[in-house]
C-alpha cells in the first residue's frame, strides 16, 4: 500500500490531539472485499464510557483536479463506511483533508451538498503545523 504524502502528518496530528494510533493501516474484510483504511485510532472518553474509535482515510488533494479527487475520495469513503457497517465495527469513519482544500474545494456548494447528503465526517489538518484544525462530524 502506498501511503499518501500526508499520512505521517495526520498520524502526528492525531497523536497531538490525544489519540492513540492502533492500526497503520486498519485492514478490514467483508463479503469477499478487502480494504485498507489509512489509520485506526482510539482514545478514552471517560472511565464509564470507554474508548472512542475512529478510522481515518488520509487525502492530500494535490493535483490538477481537486473535484475529481473528491469524487474518488467520496466513493472510497462510502465503500469503507459500508464495510464498517456490514461487519458491525464500532469505528467512526473520517476523511482527513488539508485545511487549504477545506477552505477552497470543500467550500464549493456542490461539495457541501455531497457532504450533507452522504453524511461525511471530516478531520481537517494543517500540514505545516501537523495539528488538527477542526472536526466536522
Amino acid at each position: 500500500m502506498a501511503k499518501d504524502k500526508f499520512h505521517d502528518i495526520v498520524k502526528t496530528a492525531l497523536k497531538k490531539d490525544g489519540w492513540t494510533i492502533t492500526h497503520d493501516p486498519l485492514h478490514l474484510e467483508s463479503l469477499g472485499f478487502s480494504v485498507l483504511i489509512d489509520l485506526g485510532a482510539e482514545r478514552l472518553i471517560s472511565a464509564s464510557k470507554g474508548q472512542e474509535k475512529i478510522a481515518v482515510e488520509v487525502k492530500g488533494f494535490l493535483g490538477e483536479s481537486e473535484v475529481s479527487q473528491f469524487h474518488t475520495a467520496l466513493g472510497q469513503y462510502l465503500n469503507y463506511r459500508d464495510v464498517l457497517a456490514t461487519e458491525q465495527l464500532d469505528y467512526k469513519l473520517f476523511l482527513a483533508i488539508p485545511a487549504d482544500a477545506y477552505e477552497t474545494t470543500f467550500a464549493l456548494p456542490f461539495i457541501q451538498n455531497s457532504i450533507q447528503r452522504y453524511h461525511l465526517s471530516l478531520v481537517v489538518y494543517n500540514p505545516v503545523t501537523e495539528v488538527i484544525v477542526t472536526w466536522h462530524k
